[in-house]
């Protein structure tokens, strides 16, 4: 078992907050931009901030 701590992390293209790799993100992590489904929501709608 891994800590948090050491898990990849990113940083959100929406909100600017950091967030770690997740087990379902396993396969798709290069692609993973946003940290939640309401993130990606606001940045196809345009607006910005958390």
């Amino acid at each position: 078992m891994r800590k948090k701590s050491d898990l990849p992390t990113k940083t959100c293209l929406t909100c600017g907050l950091p967030f770690a790799w997740r087990k379902k993100w396993e396969r798709d992590w290069d692609n993973v931009k946003y940290c939640s489904d309401r993130c990606r929501a606001n940045a196809k709608s345009g607006a910005k901030g958390g």
